[in-house]
């Protein structure tokens, strides 16, 4: 059995914010130039928004769709609570140019999974959901290396490791998975995440967003559980958190079914970020054992 648990609310944000630092290069950017990790993001996002003519309404989009399927999770944080754009524009700077509701809540949360061999699997359940690739990858924690802030490398080198495994070219993979879990702890990292994981080219994934590809029914739904940003990111059980979402959702046993995306290719994926973005894991779910993955019928 994997758990995952972790208890953040009780300690003041402030204590938060500097335990949280510390997984990045903590004696050079946070002791030195008191770099949060809404600060390093931040950079991100203004680097994305100056390349690719991105704007803070198009971020504050991908936050109103995790608090709309937040808000009918009953696991969530934020159960119960939309917000509109507006709202998310007028709400105050973290660092610019992330806002508050561009950042994920200070959450307690614990989430467990049953992993076992295949003979004892089908001993104890008729639905199993079977691990079909992991991609693993590491990148630099010092800022000041990395080539530029328009993606995490680390993540595209995990995506590439768990795509060669199934069989799959690492461009416009949308088409073989049915739902996705990604690493949104601000609503930058979601959008980075589509083109990290090859659903679209780079820059493209803000068209996403502003076409509301991401939603149920669209290109390649995801974060149908709300997301880090809205079902919240209790850090020790998030990975673990994800590893739940997608069995649900392959069994097609998630509640409320507004929730539930439709299975065509019986495929999902989950894509979790560690540290600053220098640690990053992609592990492919599916229903089926052996086979290759297909194609979803053309909407």
């Amino acid at each position: 059995m994997a758990i995952g648990v972790e208890k953040m609310y009780e300690s003041p944000t402030p204590t938060v914010v500097e335990f949280i630092g510390r997984a990045g290069n903590y004696f050079w950017e946070f002791e030195n130039f008191g770099l949060t990790f809404p600060g390093y993001y931040a950079l991100y996002m203004t680097a994305y928004m100056n390349r690719f003519g991105a704007t803070e309404e198009d971020f504050c989009k991908v936050a109103v769709k995790n608090h709309y399927y937040g808000s009918i999770n009953p696991k969530a944080q934020f159960y119960g609570l939309r917000i509109t754009v507006d709202q998310c524009l007028k709400s105050r700077y973290v660092a610019w140019p992330i806002k508050l509701y561009d950042s994920s809540p200070i959450t307690d949360g614990a989430a467990a999974v049953i992993l076992a061999s295949e003979d004892l699997a089908r001993k104890i359940t008729d639905t199993p959901v079977w691990i079909r690739s992991v991609g693993v990858a590491t990148g630099t924690a010092n800022l000041s290396k990395r080539p530029d802030f328009i993606g995490l490398d680390a993540a595209y080198q995990a995506a590439e490791q768990a795509f060669k495994r199934i069989g799959i070219e690492h461009k416009d993979t949308w088409k073989y998975f049915d739902v996705a879990d990604v690493h949104d702890c601000f609503t930058i990292a979601e959008v980075m995440a589509y083109e990290d994981l090859g659903f679209v080219e780079r820059g493209m994934g803000i068209q996403l967003v502003r076409n509301e590809q991401t939603y149920k029914g669209g290109l390649i739904p995801v974060n149908l559980d709300g997301g880090l940003k809205a079902k919240g990111h209790p850090i020790g059980a998030t990975g673990t958190s994800m590893a739940v979402e997608m069995t649900k959702q392959l069994r097609q046993g998630v509640e409320p079914r507004d929730r539930q995306a439709d299975i065509y290719t019986g495929w999902a994926l989950a894509h979790n970020v560690g540290g600053t973005g220098h640690y990053a894991y992609v592990t492919i779910y599916s229903l089926d054992k052996n086979g290759s993955p297909r194609v979803k019928p053309k909407r």
